[in-house]
């Protein structure tokens, strides 16, 4: 493995922080039983990256893109074909912030410091208009501080403090993208100087690459071309994608039992091909380095541990009942 070193909740990989958070001071236990009941050379295999392997994904994803672009352009009376054309392709825009995701771990390739992530985490931020700066730093601190109110950034400003189904509701919209960009303004404040001023410049190429976008479109095309193949899948599929996706995080938990402060997602191919093997998130906060086309393996070699903690196997059609229609509190048991 080279350089690499095993990413477990047992390490401190999750920098910028110099000091492990709330989620490394109460598994103590889980990094016990990790350690005792599983093979450790072969989750430490499961950690060797394949930068091709990712490159592959990768560019199924962006031909994806482009031929859903595509179709849309090419049959606009057609809504049998535009309107599937556009799911896929909000789906597909969900999908580069997974492969963001992955950069933000360091999960592409072999050299960890090389200049490639700088590049790979611009090309996946900028279609969906985050700052990967901003991503990256949110993300590893919700690692870091997974169970806690406060220090979570995902759980303090994206969970949904009114427990309305309305409300709930909203986040299947395009209200999610004020929502989000709030927060993220909001997280930054706490930032250090330097810091701060890459988000805001960052945010200023995001803003006008997707106006500069649109006014194409819109110039090339017409309003209605920008409606189909921007608005729709953008701001009406992205928000649904990224709603279920997030219920089978950490919604569903036990609260008392850190090892089960997240979901078990009875995946399938469909869910692995739309959200790329995202649906194990559990799995990916024990060992946040394992990149994501060897999760499926390494839920199979988590079993025994699984098994002795209250986590029930969800589906997504169960947790989006159990959230809208039973209207269940998240970060509690819906058992």
């Amino acid at each position: 493995m080279g350089s690499r070193r095993l990413t477990a909740v047992s390490s401190v990989e999750i920098e910028p922080r110099e000091v492990p958070g709330r989620w490394y001071a109460e598994t103590a236990n889980l990094r016990r039983e990790l350690k005792q009941l599983l093979d450790l050379d072969r989750i430490r295999a499961l950690h060797r990256v394949s930068w091709a392997h990712h490159a592959f994904v990768a560019v199924r994803q962006f031909l994806l893109l482009v031929g859903c672009a595509l179709l849309i352009v090419w049959a606009p009376e057609r809504a049998y074909v535009w309107v599937p054309a556009a799911v896929l392709l909000g789906f597909v825009l969900f999908s580069l912030t997974i492969l963001l995701h992955e950069v933000v771990h360091l999960a592409v390739f072999e050299r960890r410091r090389t200049p490639w992530n700088a590049v790979l985490g611009w090309l996946y931020a900028l279609p969906t208009g985050l700052s990967r700066s901003q991503f990256t730093r949110w993300h590893l601190d919700h690692h870091a501080e997974l169970g806690s109110d406060k220090d979570d950034p995902k759980r303090h400003h994206l969970t949904p403090k009114i427990v309305r189904r309305w409300y709930k509701a909203l986040y299947l919209t395009p209200f999610l993208f004020p929502l989000y960009f709030r927060a993220a303004v909001r997280e930054a404040r706490g930032y250090e100087p330097a810091l701060r001023s890459r988000l805001r410049l960052e945010r200023t190429v995001t803003m006008l690459l997707h106006v500069g976008l649109a006014a194409a479109i819109v110039h090339w095309g017409s309003w209605a071309l920008l409606l189909r193949v921007y608005v729709i899948p953008l701001f009406f599929v992205f928000p649904i994608a990224f709603t279920v996706n997030r219920l089978g995080q950490h919604y569903d938990i036990e609260p008392d039992d850190p090892a089960a402060w997240g979901t078990i997602i009875k995946t399938n191919g469909i869910w692995n091909f739309l959200f790329l093997w995202s649906s194990y998130h559990m799995e990916h906060h024990y060992f946040p380095g394992v990149p994501f086309y060897n999760l499926p393996a390494l839920h199979r070699e988590l079993r025994p541990v699984l098994e002795r903690h209250p986590m029930r196997v969800r589906t997504y059609t169960g947790l989006l009942f159990d959230w809208l229609i039973r209207n269940k509190a998240p970060h509690t048991s819906w058992h």
